[in-house]
């Protein structure tokens, strides 16, 4: 038994320093898990943009001024706090988004309508894509700090 537990030892060492060790399906296991939409785990959650992972700190009051001075001009024509308009009602937002979410969703919106599953099911809800507003990534923050005063 011994002995053979050694030869089959001896094999796997050798074919790890010819190159045996990389196979294919080592390769794939350490590949990121992609969707059926072939969207990675981050972008799920967080979605389809220029924003990864943000973590908020405090409320900033003056942000979230300027953030609702920017939804006004921006957002409402399609967006209402507690009612559906246009788009879904923003009420509870942060608390069903991730921050990178809102904040892709604001400056990527064609992309995410196009890849983002969760954004495709809101399509079909709500008919019509969010189009880009032509706002900055500043803007979004500040519409993003808005939407968590509500």
């Amino acid at each position: 038994m011994i002995k053979k537990t050694g030869m089959v030892l001896i094999a796997a060492l050798i074919l790890m320093n010819c190159g045996g060790g990389d196979t294919e399906a080592a390769k794939e296991a350490a590949a990121p898990k992609l969707s059926p939409e072939g969207l990675t785990q981050e972008q799920l959650k967080h979605g389809i943009g220029p924003i990864g992972v943000l973590t908020l700190g405090p409320q900033d009051e003056a942000l979230a001024a300027k953030g609702a001075e920017v939804f006004e001009l921006k957002c409402v024509a399609c967006h209402k706090i507690n009612e559906r308009l246009v788009g879904p009602p923003l009420a509870g937002i942060t608390t069903k988004r991730s921050p990178a979410f809102i904040m892709n969703m604001i400056l990527n919106p064609d992309e995410m309508v196009k890849k983002h599953p969760e954004v495709k099911a809101m399509l079909a809800e709500f008919y019509v894509p969010m189009t880009f507003q032509n706002v900055t990534e500043d803007d979004a923050r500040a519409i993003l700090e808005y939407l968590r005063t509500l």
